[in-house]
């Protein structure tokens, strides 16, 4: 049993299967090159709103500095 199987209780229905459950799909070069472009165009957009909210982020932050007590004994 997968992960995913264990998690949702079904099969995992990517994109090369989506079809019904209990029939074969064969897929073309075509469509694998459709889906490693839109793979490609969502992780540009994930980091673009990623680096956005580190700018949001970085703005409220403020440089910290530490100095190390000497306790004798």
């Amino acid at each position: 049993m997968t992960p995913f199987e264990a998690l949702y209780g079904r099969r995992c229905r990517t994109p090369l299967c989506w079809n019904e459950l209990d029939e074969s799909l064969i897929v073309g070069p075509e469509m694998l090159q459709d889906m490693i472009g839109k793979i490609g165009i969502v992780q540009q957009n994930m980091k673009a709103a990623q680096d956005r909210q580190k700018s949001y982020a970085d703005q409220h932050r403020k440089p910290l500095e530490f100095e190390e007590e000497i306790k004798y004994f």
